[in-house]
């Protein structure tokens, strides 16, 4: 199948770092003569969002990777970027190529660049204030993408390094030349940048502004967002205040996925699907969504280096520390790839029985599994393991197969004795573990890895040495695109 990739919202993608002969600003967003409503910004923000996946990108660089062999379908599109990524090699793909770094980059930045239009429009307004919930929208959204900006392409966070590590840039105005410079600061710098527009942005927002408020940043994935973000920062009081804005705690049983109950009595394809119920606005766990470009569905189902059945096995086998069954299934997408049913891939021809065309992917970027987990964490490092061990019996109880409290809960023996280690240390292993299990296929564990310094063996099936990606490894940082050295980004060492 050859992958044919189009531009979208063409009038105004306004790529950073492109080529001289484009402009970013040479038409009107969308073809409309003025940004002079509420309205007119607010359908600029629906692309506010990055169109491009990030999943394929994390997964196979992490530990939820191997080498399943050569009996996979062979797709040339996504060999060398699938081969790229489990190797640590870095890519070198275009702008317009999905699910690769690159692609990601650019994709980033038009989200960024969507947003500057309407914070632009917005301040030149003279009622801003019928503007609130839009420029709350575009606030936290552009605080968003440079957030996965610089945690993919920037070393990880650290309280002592962030001030001297190069960050990206962090663009706050609309292009107005075809090749502006850009500084790259440092990793400090733009997590100040993305703390100052998140938490001005955060308050503004107004649910009722959205007609389907999950695709949009609403106040619950905006709070999932800072919890994300402190997490990340080591700042475990305010993911605690954050989490619980985000979920509160008494509701976390009725929103978390049905796995043991609904999905497992789901069928696998077709209408009513696992896969279509996995991401629709109207799952209670899902907190904000997105529609990203993307062909990571049969990357994962076809490519060779993915999910193989030992890790497969881990994500379908007992669960580690009390020993219950998981309940979640797995379907052979191709020969010998084994996934969970989770992407719900759709396919739009560009041509009539071409063959050719576009993948399109809903994507969770917040889910309430994920405030979760990042609580759970929080109070553990808070020393309030009872309340973290207590959230992730909750946990258990949609996850486990014919659940019973009497033997599948953890407790804090039962860590302690299964990881031969204190509580606390037991209680991040566990956390750890199920985070991986939890969102396989979904590029998660990727920071994980990056935030507690987890080393990556790839090993390989036809002889050649495998790939050890060790704590200090400088390609646990994505390579900058080198199309943005244009705009003097320096690349990342190697």
């Amino acid at each position: 199948m050859k992958r044919a990739v189009t531009k979208i919202f063409i009038s105004y993608v306004l790529l950073l770092c492109v080529s001289g002969c484009r402009k970013f600003l040479d038409k009107e967003p969308d073809n409309r003569a003025k940004l002079d409503s509420p309205q007119k910004v607010a359908q600029l923000l629906a692309s506010a969002y990055p169109q491009i996946n990030y999943q394929a990108m994390g997964e196979i660089s992490s530990d939820n990777a191997g080498d399943i062999g050569t009996n996979g379908l062979d797709v040339p599109d996504w060999i060398t970027l699938d081969a790229d990524l489990y190797f640590y090699r870095d890519n070198k793909g275009t702008p317009e190529d999905t699910d690769t770094p690159e692609g990601y980059w650019f994709g980033c930045y038009k989200a960024i660049a969507a947003t500057n239009l309407a914070l632009q429009a917005i301040n030149q307004a003279s009622n801003q204030d019928d503007y609130k919930a839009q420029k709350g929208e575009a606030l936290v959204a552009r605080a968003y993408s440079h957030f996965m900006l610089v945690n993919f392409f920037s070393k990880f966070y650290n309280e002592t390094s962030s001030a001297t590590d190069p960050g990206i840039p962090y663009v706050t105005e609309p292009e107005t030349v075809s090749i502006k410079k850009y500084d790259r600061k440092t990793v400090l710098y733009v997590y100040e940048m993305i703390e100052k527009d998140l938490l001005e942005g955060l308050p503004l927002l107004d649910d009722n502004s959205y007609s389907v408020p999950k695709y949009h940043f609403n106040r619950a994935a905006a709070n999932a967002f800072a919890a994300r973000f402190y997490l990340y920062k080591k700042d475990y009081p305010k993911v605690i205040q954050y989490a619980r804005e985000a979920v509160s705690e008494n509701t976390f049983v009725n929103n978390l996925r049905p796995w043991n109950t609904v999905y497992i009595n789901l069928p696998i394809n077709g209408n009513g699907s696992l896969q279509q119920r996995y991401s629709k606005a109207t799952e209670n766990a899902n907190l904000l969504l997105v529609e990203t470009n993307s062909f990571w569905w049969i990357i994962a189902g076809q490519g060779r280096y993915g999910s193989t059945p030992a890790i497969i096995n881990n994500v379908t086998g007992s669960e580690p520390v009390a020993g219950g069954d998981w309940v979640f299934p797995a379907s052979f997408i191709y020969e010998g790839h084994l996934t969970v049913p989770k992407i719900d891939l759709f396919f739009v021809e560009t041509t009539l029985g071409s063959g050719i065309g576009e993948g399109w992917q809903m994507v969770p970027l917040f889910t309430v599994e994920e405030v979760l987990f990042n609580l759970a964490e929080a109070y553990t490092y808070m020393g309030q393991t009872s309340k973290a061990i207590g959230l992730l019996n909750t946990y258990l109880s949609t996850r486990i197969s014919q659940y019973d409290p009497a033997s599948d809960n953890i407790t804090a023996g039962k860590i302690q004795s299964h990881y031969n280690t204190g509580l606390k240390q037991g209680l991040i292993n566990t956390l750890l573990d199920y985070r991986k299990i939890e969102f396989i296929h979904e590029g998660m564990r990727w920071f994980d890895i990056l935030r507690y310094g987890i080393e990556v063996k790839h090993a390989t099936t036809d002889g050649t040495p495998a790939v050890t990606l060790t704590s200090d490894d400088p390609r646990r940082v994505f390579q900058i695109p080198a199309t943005a050295q244009q705009s003097g980004i320096e690349l990342n060492p190697r």
